[in-house]
């Protein structure tokens, strides 16, 4: 297991969409969504965002190495608003992964409980036993040998879900740099990437879809 130094890039703020409740942007590679521990980490987007915005508010959160669409609140009301879509698994996101291999058949879905792997923090396994219900569909979108494009649908949003759950079928997201070995770690990045993001506003309920194409 390897995990890089904190080297976040040096990138203009990419916004999607922004009104009086709301803002969507599109998240940078290997850029923390919040402060870590440490002044080495406290780069991140959230703090960026705040430049700009400093209303905003926190909703949820993409891995480091993750890229693609997040939506951030700028009022009180609307963070309320949109934590209960997302509790209540009302809010649908779609991702974009290179997974390592050829992955049959054309669809499908995980359905495996995880945990933290507490001995090898921050990284999560499956656990029947003491799991948190999890489940993801997926879609192949290209397919050769060596690799596999899919669309990933997650059903819950469990920490590192996408990740674990691609590894169990035996197919790594390609430069996953805690679940891929060998050539299938040898990456640039991590090829995981939130694609599109639908929601309801939370003044008036309308729905909303958000879409940043992925950047590989």
């Amino acid at each position: 297991m390897t995990l890089t130094e904190y080297a976040p890039p040096d990138t203009p703020l990419e916004i999607l969409h922004a009104d009086h409740e709301i803002l969507l942007v599109d998240k940078p590679a290997g850029l923390l969504s919040v402060p870590g521990k440490g002044a080495h980490l406290a780069d991140c987007l959230l703090e960026r965002i705040r430049a700009a915005f400093p209303q905003a508010l926190l909703v949820h959160r993409l891995d480091r190495d993750t890229s693609g669409v997040m939506v951030f609140a700028l009022t009180p009301h609307a963070q309320r608003h949109l934590g209960l879509q997302f509790e209540k698994r009302q809010m649908r996101k779609s991702y974009v992964a290179r997974l390592h291999g050829r992955l049959e058949p054309k669809s499908g879905e995980v359905d495996l409980p995880l945990a933290v792997d507490w001995p090898n923090r921050p990284r999560q396994r499956v656990d029947h036993e003491h799991g948190r219900a999890a489940q993801t569909g997926w879609r192949v979108l290209a397919r050769g040998e060596a690799e596999t494009r899919v669309r990933l649908m997650p059903k819950t949003g469990r920490s590192h879900q996408l990740r674990v759950h691609m590894r169990a079928l035996g197919h790594p997201i390609l430069g996953d740099p805690l679940y891929a070995e060998g050539p299938a770690a040898d990456h640039p990045r991590l090829m995981l990437h939130s694609e599109t993001l639908r929601l309801r506003h939370p003044d008036g309920g309308q729905g909303m879809t958000f879409r940043a194409p992925p950047p590989f």
